[in-house]
Parts: C-alpha cells; sequence; structure tokens
C-alpha cells in the first residue's frame, strides 16, 4: 500500500518515512510541500493514506486538506495532519474538513500505527483470503455498491419513524458486507453508527463515504484485472 508524506522539513519528512516503512510492507512516497502532493495526487497518485505537516510554504496541509476533500477523487483518502503544537483549535478544524486524524511532533509510534492498522484492504489480499478470483470480487463490490446506494432512503424512513433497531440492523449488515470486502475504514464509521444512530445526515454522509470506499476499491479491482 502507498503511504504519501508531506512534509518540507526534510528531517522530520525522513523520521515519519522510516517510521512507516519500519512497520510492514508499505510503499513510501514523500512530497516537500502541499503544492508537490497536489501535483502527484492530480496526476494520478491514489495513496491508501497521507501524511501532512500543518505548515509549509506555497500550500499548508490545511489548504491541502481542503481541496482534497473538495475532490471527489480523493473524498474516502484518510488525511492525518502534523504538526509540532499540540492545538485543540486547529485539530477541530481539521477534524471539521474531514481529516482522520491528527498527530504531534515528535511522533508518538503506537499513534502512527494505528493508523495504518486503519487501511483498507488490497484488492489482491482480498481475494486471497475470501479464496476468488477477480471477476467475484467485483460482482461483490457491486452488489455492495448498489446496497449503499439503495439504503439511504429506507433508514431515512426508519429514523424518521424511530425504528432505531431496524436501523440499527441494516447499518450492522451493510457494516459486515464492507468488513468482508476489506474496507475496514467504511466498516467502523457504519458501525459506530449502527451502535448509536445519530441523525439522518450522519448517517447520509457515512454512506457516501462508504460509497465512495467501494468505488475506490472496485478502481483498484479493476487495474488488476486481465484485459
Amino acid at each position: 500500500m502507498k503511504v504519501l508524506i508531506v512534509d518540507d522539513d526534510v528531517v522530520s519528512r525522513m523520521m515519519l518515512m522510516h517510521m512507516v516503512d519500519s512497520a510492514g510492507s508499505y510503499e513510501v512516497l514523500e512530497a516537500e510541500d502541499g503544492e508537490e502532493a497536489w501535483r502527484q495526487l492530480d496526476a494520478g497518485l491514489q495513496p491508501a493514506l497521507l501524511f501532512c505537516d500543518l505548515r509549509m510554504p506555497r500550500l499548508s496541509g490545511m489548504e491541502l486538506l481542503a481541496r482534497v476533500k473538495a475532490d471527489e477523487r480523493f473524498a474516502s483518502l484518510p488525511f492525518v495532519l502534523v504538526s509540532a503544537a499540540d492545538d485543540g483549535a486547529t485539530m477541530e478544524q481539521a477534524l471539521g474538513l474531514g481529516a482522520a486524524g491528527y498527530i504531534v511532533k515528535p511522533f508518538d509510534t503506537a499513534k502512527v500505527l494505528r493508523f495504518l492498522a486503519g487501511l483498507d484492504e488490497e484488492p489482491a489480499a482480498t481475494m486471497r483470503r475470501l479464496n476468488i478470483d477477480i471477476t467475484r470480487l467485483q460482482l461483490y463490490l457491486g452488489g455492495l455498491q448498489r446496497q449503499l446506494a439503495a439504503a439511504g432512503a429506507e433508514l431515512d424512513g426508519q429514523l424518521a419513524a424511530g425504528q432505531l433497531d431496524a436501523a440499527r440492523a441494516q447499518l450492522g449488515r451493510l457494516a459486515e458486507g464492507c468488513r468482508m470486502l476489506g474496507l475496514l475504514k467504511a466498516a467502523a464509521a457504519l458501525e459506530a453508527q449502527a451502535a448509536l444512530p445519530s441523525s439522518t445526515a450522519a448517517v447520509a454522509r457515512e454512506l457516501a463515504t462508504a460509497g465512495v470506499a467501494v468505488q475506490r476499491q472496485l478502481d483498484a479491482a479493476r487495474r488488476l484485472a486481465p484485459l
């Protein structure tokens, strides 16, 4: 899995790159600022996770985060902001823009590993685990995508009618489908909603995010399919 690390401080960038590289089988990529990172993303780079420093010239981490989350191509990309300051207001702003989290320098290895552990499974690994071929994986992903798209209206009705048990059960089934197909982040988010559906807007947001994750996995699977 590709992990992109963005930081204008070469020492900090190298330290985080080494930490990620030592944690498992990751292809670690780098960018010296937000502008370079955006060029790589816009050119087709599809990392599984992005660590980005907050304060950089040309394009800051917060500006890159806003740009990434405004582009549907990267809506499901886990984006972790990195800063030397433990600033609660900045953390809140980052999370509001869609950041997956916020870590403070010097790096805490355990926190970095937690973000790596939450990455979605690669299609090839899912096929090996389920003992299926690429055609079957695409079929399953397509079916899950249709279920997610159809679930919104039904869940809206259930929540509006106060049918919380039915809504929880449906969200739980969708979460189970995501987890089975290696979409761990979407599964965790849907499980959180199943435990306590907070609002129709929150449920709709997680369904949409899960749908983007499925499409991302379908795109990755197509690249593996024989011509």
